[in-house]
């Protein structure tokens, strides 16, 4: 439980030495959530391999206490959204924050961060698709200007039960880094 409190925290490039925090995040969510459809967890070749891959205009960035501790509190990420070429301007957002350090404006602060990197590197919008029913992350994206667009039913299947996804977008050209613009 936590008591609403924002937590301070440094956001930077994430670096391959942050792979293990990461995927320590990723790998709860694997086992216990609703938020990601991988069903094994990773490993740290794995999750290296994934980092590795994310450079460039298709980054990520960790939080980490703002007290220059390197402990990652939670990541986000951008992702081609399609591999086709027409879709090179559209990216796929990503934020995760660790367990224990949730519901401390952590996730928002990181997702603020991402979407002002995709739009720094041209992308005209950013895609979020989020399962589960996890209604925070969507409140989270709402207020941050996201808008649903859509939700496909029953694509995921995990822990025995359907899963939808909700997809919200955001259009770049609108966005003004300026939170609370719903």
């Amino acid at each position: 439980m936590t008591d609403g409190t924002v937590q301070p925290v440094a956001i930077r490039a994430a670096r391959l030495s942050d792979a293990e925090g990461i995927r320590e995040i990723i790998n709860y969510e694997i086992l216990n959530g609703t938020s990601i459809f991988e069903l094994e967890p990773r490993t740290l070749a794995a999750q290296r391999t994934w980092l590795q891959d994310r450079s460039g205009v298709h980054a990520v960035l960790v939080a980490t206490p703002d007290d220059g501790d390197d402990t990652v509190l939670g990541f986000s990420s951008l992702s081609p959204f399609h591999t086709r070429p027409a879709y090179n301007t559209t990216v796929e957002n990503s934020v995760y924050v660790h367990q224990d350090h949730r519901g401390k404006g952590i996730g928002r602060a990181l997702l603020v961060e991402i979407i002002g990197l995709a739009q720094s590197h041209g992308f005209h919008t950013v895609i979020a698709r989020i399962s589960g029913k996890n209604e925070t992350s969507v409140a989270v994206h709402q207020s941050v200007g996201f808008e649903v667009a859509g939700v496909e039913r029953e694509v995921g299947r995990k822990f025995g039960r359907w899963l939808d996804v909700t997809v919200m977008q955001l259009m770049l050209r609108d966005w003004t880094g300026t939170p609370d613009r719903a």
